[in-house]
This record gives C-alpha cells, structure tokens and sequence, in this order.
C-alpha cells in the first residue's frame, strides 16, 4: 500500500469527524437566554430579563458551598408576572440565593418548558414525591415514560354516565350511601374523627385496579403510617402513593396533587377503573392561597383569594369516567372543616362541585362509634342511579326510623318518652340497637355489596 492512499484515507476519516462534531455545535443554540433575581421576599423571587409563560420550569444558579458540587442549582417556576418581572417559586427551601443569581430556563424553546413526570405501570408499588422523584429505597425512574401535568379538558357530553355502584367494603357507605363508578365523593371531617383510617378501609377493600393515592399538606409522620399500617402490603401492590408532607413548599403540594390525578388519568386511559384518594383537597387550597398571597392576589373569603375556588374546580373535574368502554377514575377527596363547621369557605366550595359527600362526626368518633359516619348530613347525588327501587325504599326506611330516633333522644334520655304515643318512635325505639349496629364496622372487617344490602334488608326489609 502506498503512502499516499494510507494519507488519503486518515484525512478522510479526520474529516468525517470534523463534521460530526460540526454538525453537534450546529445544533446548539448560538445564545442562551437567561435572567438574574433582582429580589426574594418570602417565597417569592423576582427575576428580570426573561420572557416566558406561566408555569415554565428553570434553574436558579447559588454559589459554591464547600464540599457541594462545584455549580450548585435550585428549581423554580414561574407563577406570576408584574411588567417585565417574572415572579418564581422554588420547589424546595432554598439557601445561599444571592442578588444578581442568573436564572436559566431548563428547557431552551420557552414555549414548551412544562416539565415531565414519569407515569405508566412502573409507578405501582412505588412513592413519590410531588416532582416525581422517589421516596422509596426501589431505585430510580428513568425508564418510565413521561408527560406533563397539563391535559385538555374532558368533553362533558363525551363521558360515560355513572350507572355501576363501585364496591368500596364499607356497610353504611355500600348500602346507603352507594358510590358510582366514575363518581367523586367528599370525605368531611375534623382532625382525629378517623378519616384516614376510614380511607385506608377503602384503600384495601375497593374493587378497583389501580389505586392513586395522594396525600397532601399532611405530617410527614402520617405518610409512613398510611404507607405500612392502613394501606398494607397487600394493598400498595397495586397502589401508587404521591406524598408532599406538610414541611415541603406550596407550590411542591399542589404540583403533588396535580400529579397524583395525572397518574390516574394515565391509567384511566389504558382502559382501567382506578381508585384516586386525595388526603386532603384542603391542604391543596391552602398551598394556592399561600401562593396567590405571595404574589399579591388579594384575599376574599376568609383570607382565600379568587384563584383558589377556580382550582378547585380544576382539579377535581379531571376526575370521572372516561369514554364509554373506557376507563374510570373513582375519587376521594378529603375536606377538613376547621371547628368541624360544615360551611367554611372550601368545605362549601367542595360540596358544591362534588358528586357527594359523606360527613364524619366527632360526636359519633367520641361515643366510639367507627367509622364515625353521620348518615343524616350524608348523601350520594349519584346513588339513584346505581341501585334498584327496592334498596333505595329500604335506605329511606333505614334513614327515617334513625332520624326519628335522634330527632327524640333527648326525651329518650330524660324518661320523657313513653311507649303507645307514636308507634313509627316506639319501633324506631325497639330498633335502634341494630340500626346502630349496622352502621358500625370493624377496621378489618370487608363489607362487600351483597352482604350490606343483605344486613340492610334484615334491618329495613319489613319496616312499613
């Protein structure tokens, strides 16, 4: 071979190189926007220099810290704007912020910086954090596939209607509350009067496949709980647990809660009937308001500004079922009613964009009646149409003698009541052991459809 041929052919390869490498720097933006923060106040940091829509995602640069790496970041993103500042919000605590940090989109197309989560079958059996991050010791997520919170909103007319009662093991709520598959119910309740509980029964007892579960705002102490005593390993098989603790910022809580409905809607797509429970709705309003304060939105009811009862909304309407044939999203939206006052602003919100609610007592929870269901300020909207005509006259039968006795257990208790003067009183007298009985139900104990319509037509089946 000669010495020429062998010298054409090493310039032929240095020159494929070249333009590989040619063809990489190319495609590379000749500049990089970026701003600077100009001020942080609270939560909020203002940023000059950018032009970009609400809700894109960037990096905050902080200076070095010995022993950290040697370009340290912070996530934020942007939820407001004033002119031409742009107000951001980390995602976690921040420390070390300096004026005149230079903020970089992390996406170079401004337009289209929505950040992605993982969804998909690898999320089963797994926690996460509200970014998607995992909190579990199972390994990372970089094979699943991933997609933004945002989903165009669902054509009302193109939804499947509610016509199956969904089984969710609890008497009282199976037999006379009954819940619709695709339907979204309110858990109303004060601290300590066994809500999570009440949930966790749901959570294993539920006939679904696919359990999301979101909790949101609340002790950090209360994730691990939920995760190994009220939703057991049997449970989180088929669960997926999305957890922003309390100590985590605003706007990490309502991306969490954004997030646990995406991954539903997710599933939901794939043709499966999944089980969303939300813990709690409240907590989720309380980051928006935290937020919209932030930014200088001025309150209205109760301190809570206007953004908050647009959210709501939001949120909750991307529940429900899909096309017909389609999957569904059943879910469980818990509200705290602050002094158990059943009209604060949200408890009120939410009852009215509910397809129902189911109200705990703290008087029942006190008495050591579990679950502490109060079944008069109770109601499903969808349950006439999932059930026959015989259960619904035996549920208002039921109703009726309970109402009638607590409307008299103060003469009751007193010795003011005597037997002869009002039969419907005396049977509703003779009757109210079982009828309290009914409506209680053990922490390990499943009621499934069959056997509460049959305890409830032992009980009201020959009531007249």
């Amino acid at each position: 071979m000669s010495a020429t041929g062998h010298t054409d052919r090493h310039h032929d390869h240095w020159q494929r190189a070249l333009r590989g490498v040619r063809g990489r720097i190319e495609a590379l933006p000749t500049s990089r926007a970026s701003g600077r923060v100009v001020r942080a106040t609270g939560m909020v940091i203002e940023v000059v220099g950018l032009r970009v829509a609400l809700g894109n995602a960037f990096r905050i640069e902080l200076p070095d810290v010995p022993g950290q790496p040697a370009t340290r970041y912070a996530e934020a993103e942007v939820v407001g704007f004033a002119g031409d500042r742009l107000f951001l919000m980390p995602l976690a605590g921040i420390s070390g912020l300096m004026p005149g940090a230079r903020v970089h989109p992390l996406a170079e197309n401004s337009t289209d910086a929505a950040r992605r989560f993982p969804l998909g079958d690898s999320l089963l059996g797994r926690v996460v954090d509200g970014n998607g991050d995992p909190l579990d010791d199972l390994g990372p997520l970089e094979e699943a596939p991933r997609a933004p919170l945002a989903q165009p909103p669902f054509n009302p007319l193109a939804r499947a209607p509610i016509d199956t009662q969904i089984d969710v093991g609890i008497r009282a709520i199976n037999a006379l509350l009954s819940v619709g598959r695709g339907q979204r119910m309110g858990l109303f309740a004060g601290s300590g009067v066994g809500k999570s509980v009440l949930l966790g029964m749901m959570a294993r007892y539920t006939r679904a496949d696919v359990i999301v579960v979101g909790l949101i705002g609340e002790r950090g102490r209360e994730v691990q709980d939920f995760i190994d005593n009220i939703l057991g390993a049997h449970g989180r098989e088929r669960a997926v647990v999305v957890a922003a603790p309390a100590d985590t910022s605003p706007l990490q809580r309502l991306q969490g809660a954004s997030y646990a409905t995406r991954i539903a809607e997710g599933f939901r797509d794939q043709g499966h009937d999944v089980l969303l429970i939300m813990d709690s709705l409240t907590r989720y309003a309380m980051a928006q308001r935290e937020i919209a304060l932030a930014i200088g939105e001025p309150p209205a009811t109760k301190g809570y500004p206007p953004s908050v009862f647009a959210k709501l909304p939001n949120l909750v309407e991307r529940a429900g079922n899909a096309e017909r044939g389609g999957g569904s999203i059943t879910a469980f939206y818990t509200v705290l009613t602050e002094g158990d006052d059943q009209q604060d602003p949200i408890a009120d919100s939410a009852r009215a964009i509910l397809d129902g609610h189911v109200v705990l007592s703290r008087t029942l929870a006190e008495a050591g009646h579990y679950p502490a269901i109060d079944i008069e300020a109770s109601i499903s909207r969808a349950m006439n149409a999932v059930i026959d005509d015989t259960q619904r006259r035996q549920a208002q039968r039921f109703k009726g003698l309970f109402s009638r006795y607590q409307r008299n257990r103060d003469l009751i208790s007193v010795g003011a009541y005597h037997p002869g003067n009002d039969e419907r009183l005396d049977e509703a007298v003779r009757r109210y052991p079982d009828l309290e009985a009914f409506l209680q139900q053990d922490i390990d104990e499943c009621a499934d459809i069959e056997a509460s319509r049959l305890a409830l037509a032992g009980i009201a089946g020959g009531i007249a």
